[in-house]
């Protein structure tokens, strides 16, 4: 049997693919990291079919800081030994939002304490953390096929709450949890068009663009279509 690689390994690994070019196009979408390497997220996925679940490995290569470790860290460990206090610790180092959102729809959704987590950063000042409460709802919606619609519906009051916030990364977020949510099923959407019309009276920019571009996506006749069936 094949030795798996180590910490080490990976990072000369990692090290190895990378591209200055690729970095810098990845900074013009705001992809910004304090050490980047520039390695595509395909590239990253095979290292983590090679190197199968390992959360020991997962926890070292978050802590070299380097922006593709710790991608590669959210696909490598094992959600069923994730406590509160990591997700605590990892949500503080987000500073970009693919790591936020990869770290959300690989590996903090499939926790118990998901949903709980969700709410809890919706209610955070932080940027990203705020982000990532937002994020939790969206990957929620999608991953979590067992989840019964009164889990989602807690959702609305607090994307409600902060569909008020102006920072770009937020109220994207915001608007990503209401649109995936009234994506799931037509009772949900139902609920979703609902708070959107709502959320759209409100007095604030940031508001009525949320409402609008989920009532354009959720009211559009394929998504109807979908549901209905």
């Amino acid at each position: 049997m094949k030795k798996p690689m180590s910490h080490r390994q990976i990072l000369a690994r990692l090290k190895s693919l990378s591209d200055p070019r690729a970095a810098a196009g990845m900074a013009r979408f705001g992809i910004t990291g304090k050490k980047m390497y520039g390695v595509p997220i395909p590239q990253l996925r095979k290292i983590a079919r090679e190197t199968g679940t390992n959360s020991t490995l997962a926890r070292r290569l978050w802590s070299s800081g380097i922006h593709e470790a710790r991608l590669l860290a959210t696909m490598i460990d094992d959600p069923r030994t994730l406590t509160g206090k990591q997700m605590e610790e990892w949500v503080k180092d987000f500073d970009s939002w693919d790591l936020c959102d990869q770290c959300c729809g690989n590996l903090f959704d499939k926790t118990a304490l998901a949903h709980q987590k969700a709410v809890q950063w919706s209610k955070r000042r932080k940027e990203f953390t705020k982000r990532a409460g937002f994020a939790l709802m969206a990957t929620l919606a999608v991953h979590d096929k067992k989840a019964k619609d009164a889990k989602f519906l807690k959702f609305f009051p607090h994307i409600k709450r902060e569909s008020h916030d102006e920072r770009n990364l937020v109220k994207k977020a915001v608007n990503w949890a209401l649109r995936q949510i009234g994506k799931r099923n037509l009772n949900l959407n139902r609920q979703a068009l609902r708070a959107a019309r709502q959320i759209k009276k409100l007095d604030s920019r940031a508001a009525k663009w949320i409402a609008s571009d989920a009532l354009r996506e959720l009211e559009s006749e394929s998504v109807q279509r979908r549901l209905s069936k």
